[in-house]
């Protein structure tokens, strides 16, 4: 999200100086020589919680279920607001915050970009909750499914943040939020490809599984994988395509093809959730009735899982075993959080 957000905000702010003789764009290029060079990760902070979804960031019976400016001096804005679903935000150096939806004049106040440090005071994170999230704290590494890599979502709180002026890229413009928040969808919606790379290694673990129980050439094992395959690469391809589909912008950008940046969000949304299903059905009931890593390691039940737990010939039941904690922890665990719902919304 950080670099969608620098992308977007390099044209935008550079035809929001041109209309109305602002340095926004100066300012982002200094910040971003500064990121480079001391080598920093950005987030990117956009969705709003939005309260009443029938009503604009205005209208709220609590005006901060929007990020807003709640004051100024000569040095900068204090912002107050919420944003939520903030993935890897406690990883990163800085944030960009952002507006959320369209504006309007009487939204002025949450018209507001700016960078700000991830442990400037004002900040508060709270922690998000991901399924099976707790076997992290078990003895072990086989529950977890992925037990080298997780990641995290936070609600992020701004109570009276500061935001110096040489940091700030939008201050009030309203106007120029929709085309920021536009370009910035049309980025983030073609890097869905990433997606594929999650896929691939579904795919992977489905073909490991059929091949531990014996089944690797069986046909319709062999046409599930296939299939899986198929939906992932039309993933990648239009994300691929609306890359090299894009425009240079005013500012010296270039922009991808909305369309089928469009139709690579569309494909995420579905494809993934079809590829979880047939993964699913490749690994039978015992991916979510396998007994735990604790009872595999017991000296009395530990025998007995290798015993009744075996695939075919010459096949570790452990591998058995990782495999089918791997499928379960990226459709239903704490990876389904960025492969599923993430890639519906």
């Amino acid at each position: 999200v950080g670099m969608d957000a620098l992308n977007s905000l390099h044209s935008t702010t550079f035809e929001m100086d041109e209309k109305h003789g602002t340095k926004y764009h100066k300012r982002l290029l200094e910040f971003i020589k500064m990121v480079q060079h001391e080598n920093l990760v950005i987030g990117g902070a956009m969705t709003d919680v939005k309260g009443d979804r029938s009503k604009g960031p205005a209208e709220q019976e609590d005006p901060d279920l929007f990020l807003r400016i709640v004051d100024r001096d000569d040095k900068g804005v204090y912002i107050s607001g919420a944003k939520a679903h903030q993935t890897g935000c406690i990883n990163s150096h800085w944030m960009i915050v952002m507006p959320a939806i369209r504006l309007t004049e009487a939204d002025k106040d949450y018209a507001v970009v700016g960078a700000i440090p991830v442990d400037a005071p004002g900040i508060t994170y709270i922690y998000g909750r991901q399924s099976c999230d707790t076997r992290s704290m078990e003895p072990g590494d086989m529950d977890q499914g992925n037990s080298q890599f997780s990641g995290q979502e936070a609600m992020v709180i701004f109570d009276r943040a500061f935001i110096p002026n040489e940091l700030i890229f939008m201050d009030g413009e309203y106007e120029f939020a929709s085309m920021l928040i536009e370009r910035f969808t049309c980025y983030h919606r073609r890097s869905y490809v990433c997606k594929t790379g999650v896929g691939d290694v579904l795919i992977g673990a489905a073909a490991s599984i059929a091949d531990y129980n014996g089944v690797p050439k069986v046909s319709h094992i062999k046409d599930k994988l296939v299939e899986m395959t198929h939906l992932n690469e039309s993933i990648y391809g239009t994300g691929i395509a609306s890359s090299y589909q894009s425009q240079k912008m005013k500012s010296g950008v270039w922009q991808n093809d909305e369309m089928l940046a469009n139709v690579c969000k569309h494909n995420v949304t579905r494809f993934p959730y079809q590829m979880g299903r047939f993964a699913q059905d490749i690994a039978g009931g015992l991916m979510v009735t396998l007994p735990s890593e604790a009872e595999f390691r017991s000296p009395e039940t530990g025998p007995l899982l290798k015993k009744y737990l075996k695939g075919r010939k010459g096949v570790d039941v452990e591998n058995k075993m990782r495999v089918l904690r791997l499928i379960e922890n990226m459709t239903m665990g704490r990876n389904a959080v960025g492969y599923l719902t993430e890639s519906m919304h």
